[in-house]
């Protein structure tokens, strides 16, 4: 399963290495909240469409289902695998 690394996620990685050494500053604090913060609502609109295409494979919406994983895989996402 391949995976997107988004800079937010980058940026995470490298606010946590750095507060593993040293104390983050009042800027690099706010920094990671804000990343925090963008990261949610990153999972949260992946996990929306997901619920969708789930939707959409239930009541058969073809069409809808592929519109749904197109946008997943524009925000880096994985589509989920579709049984038969």
């Amino acid at each position: 399963m391949k995976v997107a690394i988004l800079p937010i996620h980058e940026r995470l990685a490298e606010l946590w290495i750095l507060r593993g050494t040293r104390e983050l500053t009042d800027s690099e604090r706010m920094d990671m909240e804000h990343c925090l913060a963008v990261n949610a609502s990153y999972c949260r609109e992946l996990a929306n469409l997901r619920n969708m295409s789930l939707l959409a494979s239930m009541t058969g919406d073809e069409n809808w289902q592929y519109e749904i994983c197109s946008e997943i895989e524009r925000l880096g996402g994985v589509p989920p695998s579709t049984r038969y």
